[in-house]
């Protein structure tokens, strides 16, 4: 449930593959006697010139180390990461999203970092969501939060206000949509629609249920039909596009979303987004807003998800300079400063206090928002069980039978929890 795009492809498939795919020479003593340490990541052009300008300082504070990158889009990083995997050929250093987390992890892909790269200024609860049965598995390498945003300017020309987050309900939610897209006749929309299964958990954490129970789905059919209920309510009251329409930008990034096109008001994405929903809407101010609950919820839902994570393979012939480089990404001023927020707001307490003051604007939000709210948020979500990395397809699947009117809910949701059991009971 990571902010990058979506995983497709099962994790077991990719640690399954066979096919030997190698970008660099396998680690080892470089030119000079440099030991060479391999580092995997995905991204943007900005996110591999701030990494690369990150990877210079490190190399220049540890003359003994050669960082080499090993960089890809998203589309196919984990293909390649599975292969090397397979071929005992993985970087010293990995990046990794929590859903294949525990895959990699209990197949012995991963080293424990405990005790090896210091997180005494990562909060507990966040560090946390890298661990296994004790084990340090994965460092964070910044936070984020699943939310709402809204164009308040949008919500203004349609004649209405914007909502007392603290206390709206899905109801107001609903309403809300459907009078700005009635005020505008229907140039613009209320609200995008979103299916990320951040959504889902958030909803069902309201209702006292979470996502995962273990190794088996913890969510009751109910609760699950009235998520869908939620979706249908919008699609119902034109407080968001039809079906076709909903499930077609759901599947596309914000670059293509209501946003840029202007005709949206409102839409759900993780928080650290929030400045390329500003890019793609013209540089139109968006605000994030609190998610809505239910009339009676047990708390908001809303929690602190770490964006992504950086690990060490356990078979590095390099464990303490892989650490050593973990460390300087996480704990380092220097690192901080230039990463900034593209990774998550820092996980680090003291690097994100150094870096505040630099933060770009969007970022400033969102940071004020984060403390805002952080008395409200519960614990970040547990290491997701294996087959996680599947659960968004499976989802989506079974609300595009819904939404299609191809499925009773109640069938979809009775069967949705038996198929996603018997994935991940193993």
């Amino acid at each position: 449930m990571g902010s990058d795009k979506r995983m497709r492809t099962p994790v077991s498939a990719w640690l399954g593959t066979a096919i030997l795919l190698i970008i660099t020479a396998c680690g080892g003593a470089g030119a000079g006697g440099e030991i060479k340490l391999r580092f995997s990541y995905w991204g943007t052009d900005v996110r591999q010139k701030r990494t690369e300008e990150a990877i210079k300082r490190f190399e220049a504070k540890n003359p003994d180390i050669d960082v080499v990158a090993e960089f890809s889009g998203f589309g196919g990083y984990y293909e390649r990461l599975a292969a090397k995997v397979a071929s005992g050929d993985a970087p010293d250093v990995i990046t990794i999203e929590v859903r294949g987390l525990r895959e990699y992890a209990e197949r012995g892909t991963l080293a424990d970092l405990s005790r090896k790269v210091d997180t005494a200024d990562i909060d507990g609860k966040v560090l946390a969501a890298g661990a296994i049965d004790g084990k340090q598995f994965a460092v964070p390498t910044g936070v984020n939060t699943w939310s709402l945003v809204a164009d308040p300017k949008a919500i203004q020309d349609a004649e209405q206000k914007l909502p007392h987050d603290a206390t709206w309900t899905w109801n107001d939610y609903i309403d809300l949509a459907a009078r700005i897209t009635a005020r505008t006749g229907g140039k613009v929309y209320g609200t995008q629609q979103a299916f990320n299964p951040a959504f889902l958990q958030i909803f069902a954490a309201q209702r006292g249920e979470s996502f995962y129970d273990g190794n088996q789905i913890g969510m009751s059919p109910r609760t699950i039909k009235a998520w869908w209920a939620v979706h249908r309510q919008l699609i119902k009251t034109q407080g968001s596009p039809d079906v076709a329409r909903s499930v077609e930008l759901g599947a596309q990034g914000v670059d293509r979303s209501l946003f840029a096109t202007g005709n949206g008001a409102m839409g759900m994405w993780w928080s650290n987004e929030l400045g390329a929903i500003k890019k793609a809407s013209g540089g139109k101010d968006m605000n994030l807003l609190r998610m809505p609950k239910q009339q009676d919820a047990v708390s908001g839902g809303m929690f602190l998800q770490p964006a992504m994570f950086y690990t060490a393979s356990a078979k590095s012939e390099h464990p303490a300079e892989a650490a050593r480089f973990i460390d300087f990404l996480v704990n380092d001023p220097e690192a901080g400063a230039i990463i900034l927020s593209d990774r998550g707001l820092p996980a680090n307490a003291r690097v994100l206090a150094a870096v505040r003051d630099t933060l770009p604007e969007t970022d400033q939000k969102t940071l004020a928002f984060l403390d805002e709210i952080k008395s409200e948020l519960t614990n970040p979500p547990a290491v997701p069980p294996k087959g996680a990395s599947a659960m968004e397809d499976i989802l989506n699947r079974y609300t595009d039978d819904v939404l299609f009117g191809r499925m009773d809910p109640d069938h979809a949701a009775q069967t949705f929890i038996t198929e996603a059991n018997a994935l991940i009971a193993g």
